[in-house]
């Protein structure tokens, strides 16, 4: 299946020879790069060692999910790849093997470095951006981020945490037949296409506001706001019990927090034994959190896929759909109006137990890039 610029394929995950399967439906080459989303029921580690055995020395990553985004919109247990073209793309990958001893320095050179050998290999084609696929339990994607900005320059970066399904107990990404935890793949690309990359959520600030007066930031736990223990006053601020609070209750009421002039999702994660709540991303004292409420999810939608087709229809999106929006969209009976838009603009995907937009984590947020259709140039 091609959308787009783009080849595609998709499987059931407990398919007989997954790995061939994918490869029959992706045809054949050169590409310069293939990612792949596979469900945590896929035999991922041995899907993943035949692809890149059979496609070296072309590039293949990819991750664990919290379900797919397919050729019909949201998926769950099956595998989705997709393979660049290298008539069109250009890629180099870096593996950051070890989150819990990220050397800063050490990655934005090798960043500085493939980036300028892309740009050796294909000087005429002035389009780029970076991909990033993390272990959505190692809640080190904040100082990953800010750690890759520096190399980046002007390369707009988005990305995803891996998953697992709903469990939050085991987490994998993929780089070139290797398979990691604790780990990060980057992929820097450069193409003949335009590409646009982008960020969106659907909630507004109301004026309900409250401080984190307690937290353990290392392991993103909020143990209280507003001097009360944390999940209590979160549902009092709420109108509801605090035995009432449900991932679907994070979901429809995340808060946010304001950087950069704009505001950001910080979602809960849920509720441990000791009433403390547990973040997706960072948390500290003395943060300022304005809980939020949701706009009309399908309309918003549409309107920014819209927008995103304002001037040339893309040929393909690739994008990171949080998981919570997927619970949301479940909760409130939205997904197969959903699904349409996605299968309508092309979207291609995976949910994700958080986003990365530039040098941010974020959270109940899709983020993505826009490819459109290549220039006329050599």
């Amino acid at each position: 299946m091609t959308t787009g610029v783009i080849r595609r394929a998709e499987i059931p995950a407990e398919t007989p020879d997954a790995a061939g399967a994918l490869l029959r439906q992706l045809g054949p080459g050169p590409f310069a790069l293939v990612i792949v989303f596979l469900s945590p029921a896929a035999d991922a580690q041995a899907v993943m060692a035949r692809l890149d055995a059979h496609l070296a020395p072309t590039p293949v990553i990819g991750c664990t999910t919290a379900g797919e985004i397919g050729a019909e919109g949201y998926a769950d247990g099956t595998i989705v790849a997709l393979a660049f073209p290298d008539s069109q793309f250009r890629a180099q990958t870096l593996l950051v093997p070890d989150l819990a001893r990220l050397d800063a320095q050490a990655l934005v050179g090798a960043v500085i470095r493939a980036r300028g050998q892309l740009t050796q290999e294909s000087p005429d084609w002035p389009h780029e951006f970076a991909f990033l696929m993390v272990d959505g339990l190692s809640a080190k994607e904040d100082a990953l981020t800010a750690a890759l900005a520096p190399g980046l320059g002007n390369a707009p970066l988005f990305g995803g945490s891996a998953a697992d399904g709903t469990r939050f107990l085991e987490t994998w990404v993929f780089h070139r037949g290797t398979a990691l935890r604790n780990g990060a793949v980057l992929a820097l690309v450069r193409t003949r296409c335009p590409v646009k990359v982008f960020k969106f959520d659907h909630f507004r600030p109301t004026e309900t506001r409250m401080v984190v007066t307690g937290a353990d930031p290392s392991r993103r736990v909020v143990r209280t706001i507003n001097a009360e223990p944390a999940a209590q006053e979160y549902a009092r601020l709420l109108g509801k019990d605090p035995g009432q609070l449900t991932p679907f209750t994070f979901a429809a009421h995340p808060v946010v927090v304001r950087l950069g002039g704009r505001h950001h999702v910080r979602s809960i994660r849920q509720v441990d034994d000791n009433g403390d709540l547990i973040f997706y991303s960072a948390i500290d004292e003395g943060l300022v959190l304005t809980l939020a409420e949701p706009l009309d999810m399908v309309a918003h939608l549409t309107a920014e896929f819209d927008a995103l087709g304002s001037d040339a229809k893309p040929a393909a999106i690739l994008a990171c759909d949080c998981v919570l929006r997927r619970m949301e969209a479940q909760e409130k009976q939205l997904s197969p109006r959903i699904s349409a838009l996605m299968r309508q603009h092309g979207v291609t995907g995976f949910s994700t137990y958080g986003e990365q937009l530039n040098a941010m984590h974020v959270n109940q947020t899709l983020t993505g890039v826009a490819i459109y259709p290549p220039e006329d140039r050599a």
